[in-house]
Protein backbone atom coordinates (compact mmCIF):
# COMPACT_ATOMS: atom_id res chain seq x y z
CA UNK A 1 0.00 0.00 0.00
CA UNK A 2 0.61 4.04 0.05
CA UNK A 3 0.33 5.03 3.29
CA UNK A 4 2.33 8.34 3.56
CA UNK A 5 4.23 9.98 0.76
CA UNK A 6 6.55 13.62 0.20
CA UNK A 7 4.66 15.90 -2.06
CA UNK A 8 6.33 17.63 -4.89
CA UNK A 9 7.52 21.12 -4.79
CA UNK A 10 5.94 23.63 -6.31
CA UNK A 11 8.73 24.60 -8.94
CA UNK A 12 9.21 21.09 -9.82
CA UNK A 13 5.10 20.62 -10.53
CA UNK A 14 5.04 23.90 -12.81
CA UNK A 15 8.71 22.90 -15.02
CA UNK A 16 7.76 19.26 -14.89
CA UNK A 17 3.74 19.33 -15.55
CA UNK A 18 4.09 22.59 -17.51
CA UNK A 19 1.42 24.36 -15.15
CA UNK A 20 1.32 27.88 -14.47
CA UNK A 21 0.64 27.89 -10.38
CA UNK A 22 -2.03 30.59 -8.99
CA UNK A 23 -2.08 29.41 -5.62
CA UNK A 24 1.23 29.32 -3.86
CA UNK A 25 1.88 25.58 -2.19
CA UNK A 26 4.53 24.15 0.36
CA UNK A 27 6.21 20.78 -0.22
CA UNK A 28 4.11 18.30 2.49
CA UNK A 29 7.13 15.94 4.01
CA UNK A 30 4.64 13.50 5.53
CA UNK A 31 1.53 13.77 3.32
CA UNK A 32 -1.26 11.39 5.27
CA UNK A 33 -4.84 10.40 4.74
CA UNK A 34 -7.62 13.47 4.88
CA UNK A 35 -4.66 15.99 3.66
CA UNK A 36 -5.66 18.18 0.97
CA UNK A 37 -2.84 18.16 -1.55
CA UNK A 38 -2.15 19.38 -5.14
CA UNK A 39 -3.26 16.75 -8.09
CA UNK A 40 -3.57 17.13 -11.54
CA UNK A 41 -6.42 16.06 -13.42
CA UNK A 42 -7.58 16.82 -17.17
CA UNK A 43 -8.98 19.96 -17.57
CA UNK A 44 -13.38 19.40 -16.64
CA UNK A 45 -14.72 22.73 -17.58
CA UNK A 46 -15.94 22.19 -13.78
CA UNK A 47 -16.76 26.26 -12.76
CA UNK A 48 -14.28 25.53 -9.40
CA UNK A 49 -10.96 27.97 -10.30
CA UNK A 50 -8.26 25.13 -10.46
CA UNK A 51 -5.30 26.79 -8.79
CA UNK A 52 -3.20 25.92 -11.67
CA UNK A 53 -3.13 24.98 -15.29
CA UNK A 54 -0.69 24.10 -18.21
CA UNK A 55 -0.26 26.25 -21.15
CA UNK A 56 -2.60 24.57 -23.50
CA UNK A 57 -5.35 24.58 -21.41
CA UNK A 58 -5.18 20.68 -21.27
CA UNK A 59 -4.35 19.84 -17.69
CA UNK A 60 -5.41 21.43 -14.07
CA UNK A 61 -4.00 21.30 -10.29
CA UNK A 62 -6.26 21.37 -7.65
CA UNK A 63 -6.03 20.64 -3.99
CA UNK A 64 -8.14 17.49 -3.14
CA UNK A 65 -8.52 15.36 0.09
CA UNK A 66 -6.92 11.97 0.29
CA UNK A 67 -9.29 9.77 0.71
CA UNK A 68 -11.88 8.90 -2.44
CA UNK A 69 -15.29 9.29 -1.31
CA UNK A 70 -17.42 8.54 -4.81
CA UNK A 71 -20.43 10.68 -5.70
CA UNK A 72 -22.86 8.47 -5.11
CA UNK A 73 -21.84 7.75 -1.27
CA UNK A 74 -24.79 8.96 0.62
CA UNK A 75 -23.65 8.41 4.53
CA UNK A 76 -22.61 11.36 6.24
CA UNK A 77 -19.40 9.77 7.61
CA UNK A 78 -16.69 8.70 4.64
CA UNK A 79 -15.97 5.72 3.97
CA UNK A 80 -13.02 3.74 5.22
CA UNK A 81 -9.91 2.17 3.71
CA UNK A 82 -10.28 4.57 0.28
CA UNK A 83 -6.78 6.26 0.13
CA UNK A 84 -5.64 2.92 -2.24
CA UNK A 85 -7.19 1.02 -4.91
CA UNK A 86 -5.89 -2.10 -6.31
CA UNK A 87 -5.28 -2.05 -9.60
CA UNK A 88 -6.30 -5.77 -10.08
CA UNK A 89 -9.82 -5.03 -9.26
CA UNK A 90 -10.26 -1.39 -9.73
CA UNK A 91 -12.11 -1.39 -12.81
CA UNK A 92 -14.86 -4.10 -11.44
CA UNK A 93 -15.15 -2.75 -8.30
CA UNK A 94 -18.16 -0.47 -7.29
CA UNK A 95 -15.80 1.71 -5.07
CA UNK A 96 -13.84 2.42 -7.72
CA UNK A 97 -15.01 1.76 -11.35
CA UNK A 98 -16.24 5.34 -12.18
CA UNK A 99 -13.50 7.22 -11.66
CA UNK A 100 -11.14 4.62 -13.56
CA UNK A 101 -13.73 5.06 -16.95
CA UNK A 102 -13.93 9.12 -16.26
CA UNK A 103 -12.03 10.61 -13.52
CA UNK A 104 -8.29 9.52 -13.42
CA UNK A 105 -5.43 11.64 -12.23
CA UNK A 106 -1.75 12.04 -11.59
CA UNK A 107 -0.34 12.87 -8.10
CA UNK A 108 2.82 14.38 -8.25
CA UNK A 109 5.28 13.22 -5.24
CA UNK A 110 8.92 13.06 -4.35
CA UNK A 111 8.62 9.85 -2.78
CA UNK A 112 6.83 7.51 -0.50
CA UNK A 113 7.10 6.09 3.08
CA UNK A 114 6.88 2.00 3.74
CA UNK A 115 7.57 0.56 7.02
CA UNK A 116 9.09 -3.01 6.77
CA UNK A 117 8.91 -5.35 9.50
CA UNK A 118 12.08 -6.73 11.75
CA UNK A 119 12.58 -8.26 14.80
CA UNK A 120 12.91 -4.87 16.31
CA UNK A 121 9.83 -3.45 14.96
CA UNK A 122 8.72 -1.69 11.82
CA UNK A 123 11.62 0.29 10.35
CA UNK A 124 9.88 3.47 8.12
CA UNK A 125 12.13 3.48 4.89
CA UNK A 126 11.70 6.50 2.29
CA UNK A 127 11.41 4.93 -1.10
CA UNK A 128 12.19 7.29 -4.65
CA UNK A 129 13.68 7.68 -8.09
CA UNK A 130 17.28 7.87 -8.87
CA UNK A 131 18.65 10.93 -7.81
CA UNK A 132 15.02 12.11 -6.25
CA UNK A 133 14.01 12.85 -9.92
CA UNK A 134 10.55 12.65 -8.57
CA UNK A 135 7.58 10.19 -9.16
CA UNK A 136 3.88 10.48 -10.56
CA UNK A 137 1.45 8.30 -9.32
CA UNK A 138 -1.84 7.08 -10.89
CA UNK A 139 -4.84 8.18 -9.31
CA UNK A 140 -8.46 8.63 -9.08
CA UNK A 141 -10.51 11.47 -8.48
CA UNK A 142 -14.35 12.43 -7.11
CA UNK A 143 -16.29 15.24 -6.49
CA UNK A 144 -18.64 14.23 -3.44
CA UNK A 145 -21.91 16.05 -2.40
CA UNK A 146 -21.99 15.78 1.66
CA UNK A 147 -25.25 15.89 3.08
CA UNK A 148 -25.27 19.65 3.40
CA UNK A 149 -24.32 19.90 -0.68
CA UNK A 150 -21.07 21.37 -0.31
CA UNK A 151 -18.43 20.08 -2.65
CA UNK A 152 -15.69 18.00 -2.18
CA UNK A 153 -12.82 16.90 -4.11
CA UNK A 154 -11.32 13.29 -3.33
CA UNK A 155 -8.72 10.82 -4.57
CA UNK A 156 -6.94 7.47 -4.33
CA UNK A 157 -3.30 6.40 -5.45
CA UNK A 158 -3.58 2.89 -7.56
CA UNK A 159 -1.63 0.10 -6.41
CA UNK A 160 0.37 -3.14 -7.82
CA UNK A 161 2.38 -5.85 -6.46
CA UNK A 162 5.68 -4.66 -5.51
CA UNK A 163 8.75 -4.81 -8.14
CA UNK A 164 11.56 -7.25 -7.63
CA UNK A 165 13.62 -3.85 -5.81
CA UNK A 166 11.20 -3.46 -3.78
CA UNK A 167 9.75 -6.51 -2.39
CA UNK A 168 12.34 -7.02 0.66
CA UNK A 169 10.17 -3.76 1.86
CA UNK A 170 6.78 -4.29 1.28
CA UNK A 171 4.64 -6.32 -0.98
CA UNK A 172 2.90 -3.73 -2.10
CA UNK A 173 3.86 -0.11 -3.95
CA UNK A 174 1.88 2.57 -5.78
CA UNK A 175 1.40 2.23 -9.58
CA UNK A 176 3.98 5.37 -11.04
CA UNK A 177 4.07 6.37 -14.21
CA UNK A 178 6.72 7.46 -16.39
CA UNK A 179 5.84 10.72 -18.20
CA UNK A 180 5.20 9.49 -21.64
CA UNK A 181 1.75 7.77 -19.91
CA UNK A 182 0.82 10.93 -18.35
CA UNK A 183 -1.55 12.09 -21.44
CA UNK A 184 -2.69 8.39 -21.75
CA UNK A 185 -3.98 7.97 -18.12
CA UNK A 186 -5.83 11.39 -18.25
CA UNK A 187 -7.36 10.71 -21.91
CA UNK A 188 -10.78 9.92 -22.44
CA UNK A 189 -11.55 5.84 -21.94
CA UNK A 190 -14.73 5.48 -24.07
CA UNK A 191 -13.96 1.67 -23.87
CA UNK A 192 -12.02 -1.07 -22.58
CA UNK A 193 -11.27 -0.10 -19.33
CA UNK A 194 -9.95 -3.15 -18.06
CA UNK A 195 -7.62 -3.28 -20.66
CA UNK A 196 -6.34 0.04 -20.77
CA UNK A 197 -5.75 0.15 -17.16
CA UNK A 198 -3.77 -3.12 -17.01
CA UNK A 199 -2.06 -1.94 -20.08
CA UNK A 200 -0.87 1.34 -17.83
CA UNK A 201 0.17 -1.09 -14.84
CA UNK A 202 2.48 -3.48 -17.15
CA UNK A 203 4.21 -0.26 -18.23
CA UNK A 204 4.74 1.26 -15.13
CA UNK A 205 8.02 2.27 -13.62
CA UNK A 206 9.86 -0.67 -11.54
CA UNK A 207 13.50 0.37 -10.47
CA UNK A 208 13.45 2.52 -7.27
CA UNK A 209 16.31 3.24 -4.59
CA UNK A 210 15.39 3.32 -0.70
CA UNK A 211 17.28 3.88 2.42
CA UNK A 212 15.68 3.61 6.25
CA UNK A 213 14.81 7.31 8.30
CA UNK A 214 14.24 7.86 11.24
CA UNK A 215 10.95 6.80 13.32
CA UNK A 216 10.09 10.37 13.53
CA UNK A 217 7.75 10.01 10.51
CA UNK A 218 5.83 7.91 12.05
CA UNK A 219 3.47 10.98 13.19
CA UNK A 220 1.99 12.52 10.76
CA UNK A 221 2.02 15.73 12.80
CA UNK A 222 5.70 15.65 11.94
CA UNK A 223 7.10 17.63 8.69
CA UNK A 224 10.14 19.03 7.25
CA UNK A 225 13.36 17.87 5.64
CA UNK A 226 13.95 15.36 8.87
CA UNK A 227 10.87 13.36 7.78
CA UNK A 228 13.75 11.81 4.55
CA UNK A 229 16.75 12.31 6.33
CA UNK A 230 18.91 8.92 6.39
CA UNK A 231 18.09 7.49 9.98
CA UNK A 232 21.53 7.37 11.78
CA UNK A 233 23.60 4.35 12.03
Amino acid sequence: MCGRFVSREQAAIEREYNIRVRNPFERVYNAAPTMLLPVIRAQSGDPAVPEATDVTGAREALSMRWGLIPSWWSQPAAPTSTINARSEEAAAKPMWRSAVRHTRCLVPALGWYEWRVTPEGKVPYFIHAPALAGVCFAGLWSEWKNPAGEAQLTFAILTRAASATLKAVHDRMPVVLGQNAWDEWLAKWPTDHSARLAACVANSLNEFEYYPVSRYVNAPRNQGERCIQPAAA
